[in-house]
């Protein structure tokens, strides 16, 4: 029987793998998308904390960039994943459901990879906070406006625009720990490849595809941030 040809398995012909590949590396976008909107919920309010908050707020913050920094990701996703589906279990055989109850794969990884890029994005939102000039500030105050308006007014707008850099290196790290979400049962980018891999007994070619579709998506959003960072910083004066 004739091995079908490279640009076969990436065709969408009888042999190919085209479409499954497209919609594992669709599976794979959501995934980083989700963990990097969560990341960003958690970061600003860990960058708050440690900016405006009481000894407490800090503590907590300083201890959660701490653990979520030192914590290899993979387990930070075995956590939530089988943690998830202890607690689900647990309130099942409450309510009269027998078995184990998994928690959502999709959205264990999302969790998972939000709260660890928020662990990097409180570090971001700080830095760029105080890359804010002082001067904008003060003249701010004098002006008489509220703390609510210099926040709406200049704090967050800067801030943002100093962290669009730092921000975009963190969305290059979410989308390859997005490959991780795979041992929950995901089926994203890298299990497709691992699917495919083990159905025609090509590995290098179906590993050499993701590889290249992990290289183009990371291009073109690395792009697209790099052009938000010149469109969005221009004229801006840092701090």
């Amino acid at each position: 029987m004739t091995q079908p040809s490279f640009l076969d398995l990436i065709g969408s012909g009888p042999d190919g793998w085209g479409p499954a590949l497209a919609a594992g590396a669709m599976m794979t976008i959501l995934i980083a998308l989700a963990g990097y909107a969560i990341g960003m919920v958690f970061g600003a309010l860990g960058a708050w904390a440690k900016i405006a908050g009481g000894p407490i707020a800090r503590g907590v913050a300083g201890t959660y960039t701490t653990v979520l920094r030192g914590i290899p990701d993979l387990l930070v996703i075995y956590l939530f994943y089988f943690g998830g589906s202890t607690v689900i279990s647990a309130f099942g055989h409450l309510f009269g459901a027998s078995g184990f109850i998994s928690f959502p794969g999709f959205l264990a990884g999302a969790l998972a990879v939000g709260v660890t890029s928020g662990a990097q994005q409180t570090e971001v939102f700080r830095g760029a906070y105080k890359a804010v000039h002082t001067g904008e500030l003060e003249a701010a105050i004098a002006c008489g406006m509220s703390p609510f308006l210099r926040f709406r007014r200049i704090i967050a707008p800067l801030t943002l625009r100093y962290a669009l850099p730092g921000m975009g290196n963190v969305w290059q790290i979410v989308l390859k720990e997005s490959a991780l979400v795979s041992i929950t049962g995901v089926v994203e980018l890298l299990r497709q490849s691992q699917i495919g891999a083990g159905s025609t007994g090509r590995p290098f070619d179906f590993y050499f595809i993701a590889a290249m579709i992990y290289l183009a998506i990371s291009t073109l959003s690395g792009a697209l941030l790099q052009f938000s960072e010149k469109r969005f910083t221009r004229g801006v004066r840092r701090g």
